[in-house]
């Protein structure tokens, strides 16, 4: 069925919304699939009205306080049950556009609320140090993460550990990298992800893990530190990284919103995805290894519905039927992450909006 509507800008656009129609009866008729890759999205959180009294801005959002007072939480988790309705885990607190902004204590009830909600898919969440007023020494840092990390896991959620700001502002070395890393490990059960976020994101974090730090940690503990969330925005390194971490059965979770449909597919476009070797436990996860990238991704916040049938394409092995939604979808991701990278969940929860 076709519709028309009309843009904030006045252009009117015609939407097909039969477009996927073929594919959702494909995917219906096939049965149940086993999931060939755990992807995540990281979902947005929805203001009231009122929001408006504080003339914000996406540069000048307000004060933590002032955002808490205006969070719609009924309609933030109803968000997230609708991304684990389409087959997302939910990435809860990770989201670097909203995290800083929004403070520690609305950080801790998204993740406390979303332990909640019992999601089929689970959560996983980022632990930082924002609770803290200030970081004075390194063990503050590690024990800042720690305490954020268990609160995460008591709730029922995988951790992220998010880049520590500290370490690059005080120009760490590559040795006290991966001493607070490992330090950090120590302290914790897993599973536990490390997050690489690059500048394009947060300018703060321009040369964050220097020289071969990144390696050296992601080499600690194997069986505890089961994967990274790469958001570098760069392919190449990623398919490197991914198949240095694969002979230890460690996953990456491509943070790529410019190349994750060929990222998670994995092998060359016009040519079958590589084969699943093996499956291991992550969390509640049963989780495919193989020469592709899992996914841990904002554009999936808004793209919900495409994505989760491309994903249920390609477990069933229709990998063109993946290429034509997914591929569409990654242009559109392209458009909403163009520089200033840092804006784009404007983008996303306007596009969530609209859908």
């Amino acid at each position: 069925m076709k519709c028309k509507s009309q843009g904030p800008d006045g252009r009117v656009f015609e939407i097909d919304d039969g477009i996927l129609l073929p594919y959702r009866e494909k995917l219906e008729a096939g049965g149940e699939a086993a999931v060939s890759r755990l992807v995540f999205a990281a979902a947005h959180v929805v203001m009231e009205e009122s929001y408006r009294t504080l003339q914000h801005s996406p540069g000048s959002p307000g004060s933590a306080e002032e955002i808490a007072e205006h969070v719609n939480w009924p309609a933030t988790m109803s968000i997230r049950q609708h991304l684990d309705a389409h087959g997302f885990g939910v990435a809860e607190a990770m989201d670097t556009a909203q995290r800083y902004s929004l403070g520690w204590p609305s950080a801790r009830r998204l993740i406390e609320a979303c332990g909640e909600l019992n999601l089929l898919n689970g959560f996983v969440a980022g632990a930082g140090v924002d609770h803290l007023e200030a970081v004075n020494r390194r063990s503050e840092l590690i024990d800042g993460v720690v305490y954020q990390a268990r609160l995460i896991q008591k709730a029922g959620g995988m951790v992220t550990i998010l880049p520590m700001l500290w370490m690059a502002e005080n120009c760490s070395s590559e040795s006290d990298y991966v001493q607070v890393y490992e330090e950090i490990f120590a302290q914790l059960e897993g599973p536990i992800f490390v997050h690489w976020l690059g500048e394009m994101f947060l300018p703060a974090l321009k040369g964050y893990f220097p020289g071969d730090s990144f390696r050296k940690v992601m080499r600690l503990d194997p069986d505890k530190v089961r994967g990274c969330k790469l958001s570098l925005l760069n392919s190449a390194t990623e398919l490197e990284i991914r198949r240095e971490l694969h002979p230890r059965e460690q996953i990456v979770l491509t943070g790529d919103d410019f190349h994750f449909a060929g990222l998670i597919r994995g092998g060359e476009v016009g040519s079958p995805p590589p084969k699943i070797e093996s499956w291991v436990t992550i969390g509640a996860h049963r989780v495919a290894v193989g020469d592709f990238s899992h996914a841990l991704l904002g554009v999936f916040d808004g793209l919900a519905v495409p994505a989760g049938l491309a994903l249920g394409l390609l477990a069933r092995g229709d990998w063109q039927g993946y290429e034509n939604i997914m591929r569409p979808a990654e242009a559109l991701g392209r458009w909403i992450f163009q520089a200033p990278t840092a804006g784009y969940k404007t983008g996303l929860a306007f596009l969530a909006w609209l859908n």
